[in-house]
């Protein structure tokens, strides 16, 4: 009787090897990043030590000293800080959406102007209505605002071919002169200049230590002089975007697509992936968010107005491209280059007042970073040294032939035939005795 066969069963990796696998994974994505940062911070250094007379030591140990204690030394540095993390997550989200379809988004500050003026459109035109209901209405125009102006990009990339990089620079410019223009005349404030009323208060998002006083610190240690700590609610959904992006990318059929675009648009379109609505839907999440980071930051901040030709020299935008990129578009990277580049904004004002070291510094390092990662100088550093290394291990393969002679074969042995007698197929022998095989075993003779 046949015995019927066992079941197959998958022998899962034990515990200890995924935990490994996954240091491995996170260690492979951090260095590049960490190296660019460490190479800056050096890199700076020497700048610092060239151009400051006395002790150049002890004045760089104290320019990164007040660096960081103006970024993260104490709790109110913190919440100053963690004020520009929130608008830099959420554009370096749209950077790095589009990033991950191939494209370059240099118009996230643009997408960020149309979004933040639409929110104060919504709340000027409609300034009685009830903060359930204006604040949501809000956020939802910002975002539609944001998703337009960057999806006209998409299109005119997906059905036109037109160049993501000329046409977001265009719109960007756009946006300026439009929303100044709003501001300067038909939204401008009595007896202003260049600069609209403020929201009204239901439209504006409490301080972050307020609503904690005002929900946990009702059973919990209560936060003395809340309103002291600058840090409002709308961080909260800087990190809800996180966690959707990193869904988005790596939990559904559009993020997969989006990298197969990314890596490989001929492969994408050969495997049936619609790649113009793809396209065209990256830039629209991207502008969607850019636009929320507009609303969010003058819902949030004080005077909560906003102010002619202020767009144009907001850095936000733009630092959001070298938080995508030091992210490697990841979550987690886009939240740890955003903590670091809001760090060195807000350390770099400390730092200048403390060390007497100008805050230029802080574009320098960033700077630095950004060309350290563009030119991949790690993964070289790492080719180099694993060719060095595989050179050094490498065996010989060509033996020692000094003082052999080479013995010429025959025309026969040549064609690959042994001389045989013929007919009864017995193998050919020469006139010393060896046979042919012999002799092609012992072409080489040791002398």
């Amino acid at each position: 009787m046949a015995v019927p066969p066992l079941p197959s069963r998958t022998v899962s990796p034990a515990p200890m090897a995924k935990f490994l696998a996954w240091l491995r994974n996170i260690g492979s994505s951090l260095a590049r990043p960490l190296f660019a940062v460490v190479l800056a911070m050096i890199a700076g250094s020497i700048v610092i030590f060239i151009t400051t007379p006395g002790d150049r030591f002890a004045t760089v140990i104290n320019a990164y000293q007040a660096l960081f204690t103006g970024s993260f030394g104490d709790p109110y540095s913190l919440s100053y800080t963690l004020v520009k993390v929130g608008p830099l997550i959420l554009t370096g989200i749209s950077v790095a959406i589009a990033n991950r379809a191939g494209l370059f988004n240099i118009g996230a500050e643009g997408q960020l102007a149309v979004g933040a003026m639409t929110a104060g459109i919504i709340a000027f035109k409609l300034p009685t209505l009830p903060g359930l209901l204006l604040v949501p209405l809000m956020i939802i125009g910002s975002m539609l605002a944001g998703a337009i102006w960057g999806g006209i990009v998409g299109i005119l990339k997906a059905w036109r071919g037109a160049h993501e990089v000329v046409t977001t620079i265009m719109l960007n410019w756009i946006a300026f002169y439009v929303t100044d223009y709003l501001i300067d005349v038909p939204f401008k404030a009595p007896n202003q200049a260049t600069q609209t009323r403020s929201l009204p208060p239901q439209a504006q998002l409490p301080p972050l230590t307020v609503l904690y006083n005002q929900t946990l610190g009702t059973f919990l240690p209560k936060i003395a002089n809340p309103q002291s700590y600058l840090t409002d609610v709308s961080f909260l959904f800087a990190l809800l975007a996180l966690v959707i992006y990193w869904f988005i990318t790596s939990r559904t059929t559009f993020g997969y697509e989006l990298r197969v675009i990314g890596q490989n648009p001929k492969a994408a379109r050969y495997a049936g992936i619609p790649t113009k609505r793809n396209l065209f839907f990256a830039m629209a999440i991207a502008g969607a968010s850019s636009g929320l980071a507009g609303a969010f930051h003058l819902m949030g901040q004080s005077p909560y107005q906003l102010i002619g030709s202020t767009f144009s020299i907001d850095p936000t935008g733009f630092d959001a491209i070298g938080v995508a990129l030091l992210g490697r578009t990841t979550a987690i990277g886009v939240l740890l280059a955003s903590l670091l580049f809001g760090g060195l904004r807000e350390g770099g004002n400390n730092m200048q007042l403390s060390a007497n070291i100008p805050g230029d510094l802080v574009y320098i390092l960033q700077a630095l970073v950004l060309f350290s990662i563009a030119a991949e100088f790690l993964p070289a550093i790492q080719r180099s040294f694993g060719r060095w290394f595989e050179n050094s291990r490498r065996p010989a393969l060509v033996p020692n032939i000094t003082g052999s002679t080479v013995v010429p074969l025959s025309e026969t042995e040549a064609n690959g035939a042994e001389p045989g007698n013929g007919e009864n197929g017995s193998v050919g022998v020469t006139e010393d005795g060896t046979s042919a095989s012999e002799r092609r075993s012992d072409r080489i003779e040791e002398g």
